[in-house]
């Protein structure tokens, strides 16, 4: 049994290729994907060894590119990659147009993880990540619970964080949504996305900025219809270039938002910006977990709100370039993208505590 893994996701790897309006010419064998992307908010605050408390599972197939593997392996996490040569790698075809216009779909069919692809070192991690339906979802918690239990019925409980699949925010599936909810500790929809569930648009008529009002009307539904066991958990609404909502009872109505690092008046302290917003949800999340299992704080409310700090950092630094930032370091320790990251850290708490 192995109580030393601080995060565990059960998101996949994809390998990406992304295509612009011309004349910018398209990108290929781009590291991608939730799963990628929320061990890189995890690991961007576990410098070695602390990096080998971050696991996650690879599916390798024929065609995985000598460089992407290279690069998992610079990030030193517990990252089992599993060989299956008698298929292709999961692969996505994107195409960003206008108007924040993406499109995305699977262009090699893609292979699932569950509660039944956890190794034994991976099963008693502190917080588990997963994106997908309500009914996996449910699986997924009573799945690891159970096989957690078989080994240890005295482990403590871990932290269950949740992205709900974008296809399944509809109001058909609100009712089995809120049902999953009550099993996890973060139900994580992105603003659209709870908007979705009651069909609503989030975005104000008058400017298309978020409607903040409306969001926090949308998230008490969720938190009134009861988040985790003994409605003991929270809702973070992630919001894009407006940052975040946490809907939690222990934090007042006035102190639920948090920026985003990079707003339309600054682009940090260090020149950078963004340049590409996926996977910064994802690696929110990642930053998040460690963040609320690392805690010092003394009430859960702060716990998540300080968690959350950490998650603004992480979605920073997945967006400032296409795929994942560049793995460094100095005198000093590590660096990503020629930043250190607790530099980082305190620039954004000065700016949000003033």
């Amino acid at each position: 049994m192995d109580l030393t893994t601080d995060f565990c996701t059960l998101g996949m790897i994809v390998i990406d290729e992304i295509h612009f309006p011309a004349p910018r010419p398209s990108v290929y064998n781009v590291l991608g994907g939730a799963g990628t992307y929320s061990v890189l908010g995890a690991r961007l605050f576990s410098p070695p060894p602390q990096s080998g408390s971050i696991a996650w599972i690879v599916d390798a197939g024929s065609d995985f590119p000598d460089e992407i593997r290279r690069v998992i392996q610079s990030w030193n996490t517990t990252c089992r990659i599993r060989e299956t040569p008698d298929r292709l790698t999961t692969r996505g075809w994107n195409s960003y147009g206008p108007a924040d216009y993406r499109a995305f779909k699977y262009s090699t069919p893609k292979l699932r993880l569950d509660h039944n692809s956890l190794a034994a070192s991976h099963l008693f991690a502190k917080s588990f990540h997963f994106i997908c339906g309500p009914t996996r979802c449910i699986d997924i918690v009573t799945g690891i619970t159970s096989l957690r239990d078989k080994t240890n019925a005295n482990s403590p409980r871990p932290v269950f964080i949740w992205e709900p699949s974008p296809d399944l925010c509809t109001p058909e599936h609100l009712g089995d949504c809120l049902k999953a909810s009550t099993y996890v500790d973060v139900v994580s929809p992105n603003h659209v996305e709870l908007g979705a569930f009651f069909s609503r648009d989030v975005a104000r008529a008058s400017d298309g900025e978020v409607d903040e009002g409306l969001v926090e009307e949308l998230s008490d539904k969720f938190l009134k219809s009861g988040v985790g066991p003994g409605s003991t958990g929270c809702v973070v609404v992630r919001c894009g270039k407006k940052g975040c909502f946490l809907a939690h009872p222990d934090i007042p109505i006035q102190d639920r938002w948090l920026p985003a690092f990079y707003t339309s008046d600054t682009t940090g302290k260090e020149g950078n910006s963004v340049v590409d917003p996926t996977g910064g949800g994802n690696a929110f999340l990642g930053g998040l977990s460690v963040g609320m299992i690392r805690s010092t704080s003394v009430t859960s409310g702060e716990r998540l709100k300080e968690a959350a700090i950490l998650g603004t950092v992480a979605a920073s630094f997945a967006i400032e370039q296409i795929g994942v930032p560049v793995l460094g370091g100095d005198e000093q320790g590590e660096t990503w993208n020629g930043v250190h990251v607790g530099a980082r850290v305190a620039e954004y708490k000065r700016r949000v505590r003033g």
